[in-house]
């Protein structure tokens, strides 16, 4: 069946969208579910008629925006529509995105007057992507080049990031003339992402960390040591007994404790986090406002890798706390480095976002990182400056940067730069591309050019005195920005000239 011709469902609230967005993806991924079982049991392919029809579809949602004059010139950083357009996005998992389709679509609907409407995409659901409720069948009895040839599969050629990159080309500008207004050139898309790598990275992230997408909390610390992770167990536990609108910590494994939960510290060190290579737990609150802390261990690579899929969820912020290697006289170990700048030698990167990109600081995250070093602290002022330094951060993918001392002792000097690490910068760069608030906030825990370094005692005692601390200021930094609301956090310098409408 031609695409056009599929029943397209008008829907007058963002709750009708929704609402039958899921409808139609539950069809499919059923639909898909059943034949695979089918086959695979009874050896009978699924219908290609049935596949034509979009039997195995994800749901699209369009909207028509045909002002009768200007359009509406407002300042906030999303959810306005630049030109008159047809704005479209397939969707997955809509009941996972629900929050983040109402959100969306609500401010869209209370400042613009245009058609909504549903219907079936041309993009079909990956057979693997639906196959979790799956109960008594053996994938592994068919090769899987015989499955490919009857189900839709990951298609990596119909996979990238040429929004969000800025490479592709925008449509002609409309001129508002008669029929023409909604033809295919007219057709822009409504968000970054599409329906095939959402899935993708849905997958991917479970592999990584070991958690459930559905857990993930739209407030994300990064760190590059486990124990960081034993000291947010500790506080979550902590906080879960306190009553602050908390309401689990999940662990790797699909580990859950609660306030209630006898022993929850031991029943959390027994999770399975060893087998996941970059390991997350999840603070969780409702609607996904608590906070999820992954462990992306040392590497721009990871960094990437991480936040190229954690993007898709459209978290509010993601922030670093880590080591770093001070490179300034006169910072000690234990002090922080809250990063303004970066100075970009990760090189993962530089294909997708060139290294002459400058990526700025997200003034809100700054003011609440600085507000939280001094609640956790209790410095203010000069001592708060004294122990907190900005400045810029450089990233190396060479952890033994030092063997070519003088080369790049030259770069920080021409830099100013204040510290070094192996993720910050690449973090950054990914949040500023994927238009995701980023901030980092390092404790300095050795200053390689001054000749200190950790010996085993001393390291012991800086790790007791400064992981709690610096978790800590973490976590009251989140906090400040959620209780300043969202809509306070979301920056007009990560959007371009021309935007998809959603965040």
């Amino acid at each position: 069946m031609d695409q056009h011709t599929r029943e397209i469902y008008i829907t007058k609230t963002p709750d009708e969208a929704i609402f039958k967005l899921t409808e139609l993806y539950n069809q499919s991924a059923h639909n898909l579910r059943e034949a695979f079982e089918k086959y695979v049991k009874e050896g009978i392919p699924p219908n290609p008629d049935d596949r034509r029809d979009g039997a195995f579809a994800y749901p699209k949602l369009i909207l028509k925006y045909k002002p009768e004059g200007a359009v509406p010139a407002y300042s906030r950083a999303f959810g306005k529509f630049d030109t008159p357009g047809v704005y479209e996005a397939d969707i997955t998992r809509p009941a996972l995105f629900s929050c983040y389709l109402k959100e969306q679509l609500d401010i869209l609907h209370k400042e613009y007057d245009f058609e909504m409407s549903v219907t079936l995409s041309t993009a079909e659901i990956p057979y693997p992507y639906v196959l979790d409720t799956a109960t008594g069948v053996d994938v592994d009895a068919v090769p899987p080049a015989e499955l490919a040839h009857y189900f839709p599969v990951p298609n990596l050629a119909l996979i990238d990031d040429s929004l969000p990159n800025g490479d592709m080309v925008p449509p002609k500008m409309l001129d508002g003339l008669g029929d023409d207004m909604f033809t295919a050139e007219r057709q822009k898309p409504l968000s970054l992402f599409s329906a095939l790598r959402t899935d993708y990275s849905l997958q991917r992230l479970k592999h990584y960390t070991g958690t459930q997408t559905e857990d993930f909390q739209q407030y994300i610390l990064f760190t590059n040591y486990q124990r960081y992770m034993d000291e947010f167990v500790e506080i979550a536990i902590e906080k879960l007994g306190k009553d602050e609108g908390y309401m689990e910590l999940v662990a790797p494994g699909n580990v859950r404790v609660d306030k209630d939960t006898v022993g929850a510290s031991q029943v959390v060190a027994e999770a399975p986090w060893r087998r996941h290579q970059m390991p997350a737990y999840h603070l969780t609150a409702e609607n996904g406002q608590g906070i999820t802390l992954v462990n992306i261990g040392v590497g721009p690579s990871n960094a990437k890798t991480i936040t190229d899929h954690l993007a898709v969820l459209r978290p509010q912020c993601w922030i670093m706390i880590g080591h770093c290697g001070g490179l300034r006289h006169s910072q000690r170990l234990g002090d922080y480095v809250l990063a303004h700048a970066y100075l970009r030698y990760d090189g993962v990167l530089d294909s997708d976002l060139p290294p002459e990109i400058p990526v700025p600081p997200i003034a809100e995250i700054q003011l609440a990182l600085t507000s939280a070093a001094g609640t956790i602290t209790g410095d203010k002022g000069a001592d708060l400056k004294a122990r907190l330094r900005t400045g810029t951060v450089v990233t190396n993918d060479d952890r033994n940067w030092e063997l070519r001392f003088h080369e790049e002792a030259h770069r920080f000097n021409q830099s100013r730069a204040i510290a070094v690490d192996m993720e910050s910068a690449t973090l950054a760069a990914n949040g500023y591309r994927f238009r995701v608030p980023y901030g980092t906030l390092l404790c300095v825990s050795d200053k390689p050019l001054h000749g200190e370094i950790k010996l085993p005692g001393a390291a012991n005692r800086f790790y007791e005195r400064a992981i709690s601390e610096h978790m800590l200021i973490g976590i009251e930094a989140i906090e400040q920005l959620r209780l300043e609301g969202a809509e306070m956090l979301h920056s007009r310098k990560l959007r371009s000239f021309e935007e998809p409408p959603f965040r």
